[in-house]
């Protein structure tokens, strides 16, 4: 696998990190093996060189303990779809993927397990019990429609796959807007810190902005890290590849424009914080904590891939069904 070169991202968020990441560390690994997600050892490897505590601990600072166990458990469970997403056959055949979608939004809902169930199935469900018993359901339901939103993203990008062609520029970045996640993550914000973000703040211009930019930066700076991995692996559902193809520019210097976008977005983000408008006290104090939460994230991905081993290989997967 080429190794591509990677510039300096701009990142003026101070690194955070949780005073539980030690306990974290040692529970890791608890929850996957008991519903049966690490189903052989390259998967128990791909795991444990993930670090997944470390993204957590350093994502949702000022989490307590049980709270981050259990977006710990979340993280774990969206990065182990995702590489049954991008690793295995199922990553090239959207009408399947979008079976099991539904199904997982069913439990979400609600609806009860059975015997037909996929482990990940079984444990999306725990996760959802575990969840309402620290979360609303009013925020939980917020949640279930983030999450939504990057499961029709993994199945945009299927589709992508499926015709074996690079996507254009502008394709890539509806659907990485979806397929990145953050949303989701960045509602777990909420529930690690125990926010209380009014509907009418969600709706604000400037906040989905923020929110979108969070996403943008991150997607930017996955792209970077990911690249020598995905192109290796034939993945087409990158940001340095749709430059290379569509611009006719070598990989090094794609990286580089990812990294310039990267880096005005963070800029931007830095700038549109100072023209947001007052809400009133209580309302502008779960503002600049959600912000801040936003900060944590961005700052947490970036660190995170110096800690990390999960793009450093080539392998594939088999879909993980017991």
């Amino acid at each position: 696998m080429k190794q591509l070169l990677c510039p300096d991202l701009y990142c003026p968020f101070p690194s955070q990190i949780n005073k539980h990441i030690d306990v974290l560390e040692e529970y890791a690994l608890e929850w996957v093996l008991r519903f049966n997600l690490l189903a052989n050892e390259s998967t128990y490897k791909r795991f444990c060189k993930s670090k997944f505590f470390f993204l957590a601990a350093s994502a949702y600072p000022d989490s307590n303990l049980e709270e981050l166990k259990i977006a710990h458990d979340w993280l774990s469970w969206v990065f182990i779809w995702d590489d049954q997403c991008d690793l295995s056959d199922l990553g090239k055949k959207p009408k399947v993927l979008k079976v099991f979608h539904q199904r997982f939004l069913e439990i979400l809902n609600g609806a009860q397990v059975t015997n037909q169930d996929i482990a990940v199935t079984v444990a999306l469900n725990n996760l959802r019990e575990r969840t309402l018993q620290k979360g609303s359901l009013t925020w939980f339901n917020h949640f279930i429609c983030s999450f939504e939103k990057w499961l029709q993203g993994c199945v945009e990008e299927a589709t992508i796959r499926a015709r074996g062609i690079v996507p254009d520029l502008d394709t890539y970045m509806m659907i990485r807007k979806s397929s990145v996640g953050v949303d989701a993550f960045l509602a777990l914000t909420e529930f690690c810190h125990n926010l209380m973000i009014p509907n009418y703040l969600r709706k604000h211009e400037k906040f989905i902005q923020m929110q979108f930019l969070t996403g943008h930066i991150i997607a930017c700076c996955n792209d970077i890290f990911s690249a020598s991995r995905e192109i290796s692996n034939g993945d087409v559902n990158n940001l340095v590849l749709v430059l290379h193809e569509q611009f006719k520019i070598p990989l090094n210097q794609a990286v580089n424009r990812v990294a310039e976008i990267h880096n005005t977005a963070v800029q931007k983000m830095v700038d549109l914080e100072t023209s947001l408008p007052k809400f009133g006290e209580e309302a502008d104090t779960e503002a600049a904590k959600f912000i801040l939460g936003m900060h944590y994230w961005i700052r947490s991905n970036h660190d995170w891939y110096s800690q990390t081993g999960r793009y450093q290989s080539l392998e594939g997967l088999e879909l993980t069904r017991n």
